[in-house]
């Protein structure tokens, strides 16, 4: 099922949380909204689930406007953080409460018996039917969320935040069920978040959202590698930003000279990654001093004093440097904007 925003507005009271929006997801992606909080990522959910309603603009699914049709009657299966079981009924009840209801009221028990069975083989669930949702871990319990979204075959699933209450290894771990899970069924997916690994890591697509617009789309090899402004650049990732100034299409940092052909001349911001930055003792670079030597499983980190900017770098674990040594760094990758 393809979903589509066209010029999408939502404001509450005078704050316009989403302006202008159009988005189209084609059937079958796995698209991630990203951005920080206030980005406007979780009113465009609540938009395409029906439980919000925009001001302005339509909303299509499969080329048909559902801008004002009822959450009930759009066919989507919705997955919130905090799971949102009913304490009260076991596993199977929760996943099967959806198929119980009106709209799905043709299917007989045994029907309903055996899709439960076969979604909680899907989740990897098998055998804990008829436990609590108290009875069971974080991660099963986001599990059976799923599940139950999924059981009433739902044209589009829509994930809000859906492992932001589970510790780091869990969500790594559900990360990739998750991945598998959609590659197997194919459904048409929407999800926010604000965890940049999870995004990157999950979506086939990711969108960034700043202040209620989309600022960058792409897969997540173009946004990372290519960000188009300074703010992506700042938000995706460990940054330094370095302050320098652009004459004739170069900046000039120290005894560095950088290729800056479409900054206008003027203040000029540099940015650079921990991965972007090279250590040396010798040779052309940007002088810097060692202030700390911090030793990480697999790698040892650098942070370093250039010209008055504090910076990180990461270096091979072998790599002999201590505190107080003197030398160069070389900026293997940077991006150059104007300074906003």
């Amino acid at each position: 099922m393809k979903i589509a925003l066209d010029h999408v507005v939502k404001t509450f009271n005078t704050f316009r949380a989403v302006h202008d929006v159009s988005l189209t997801v084609e059937s079958g992606e796995l698209v991630a909204l990203l951005g920080p909080s206030g980005s406007g990522k979780t009113t465009l959910l609540r938009m395409v689930a029906g439980l919000e309603f925009p001001d302005d603009g339509h909303i299509l699914f499969g080329g048909e406007d559902a801008t004002l049709i009822p959450v009930r009657e759009r066919g989507v299966g919705f997955v919130f953080q905090h799971y949102a079981l009913f304490p009260h009924m076991t596993v199977a009840d929760n996943i099967a409460f959806g198929m119980r209801t009106a709209r799905a009221a043709k299917r007989s028990r045994a029907e309903i018996s055996a899709r439960v069975a076969e979604l909680l083989r899907l989740v990897q669930l098998d055998g804990l039917g008829d436990r609590f949702p108290a009875q069971i871990s974080g991660g099963q319990r986001q599990r059976v969320a799923l599940a139950r979204a999924l059981a009433v075959d739902p044209k589009v699933l829509l994930l809000d935040e859906p492992f932001g209450a589970l510790d780091a290894n869990v969500r790594r771990d559900l990360r990739r069920w998750l991945r598998e899970i959609h590659a197997e069924l194919g459904i048409t997916t929407l999800f926010v978040t604000h965890d940049q690994e999870e995004a990157l890591d999950l979506a086939d697509r990711v969108v960034i959202l700043h202040q209620g617009k989309i600022v960058q789309q792409g897969t997540p090899r173009a946004v990372t590698r290519t960000p188009n402004s300074a703010f992506v650049m700042r938000f995706l990732g460990d940054t330094h930003r370095i302050s320098a100034r652009a004459q004739g299409g170069r900046v000039e940092l120290g005894a560095l000279t950088l290729d800056a052909p479409d900054v206008a001349d003027g203040p000029a911001e540099i940015y650079v990654r921990p991965a972007d930055l090279e250590w040396t003792r010798s040779g052309p670079g940007l002088a810097a001093t060692v202030t700390r030597v911090i030793d990480r499983p697999g790698a040892r980190r650098l942070q370093v004093l250039a010209g008055g900017d504090v910076l990180e770098l990461d270096v091979a674990p072998e790599v002999e440097v201590a505190e107080g040594e003197a030398g160069q760094l070389r900026i293997v990758r940077s991006r150059i904007f104007a300074a906003s």
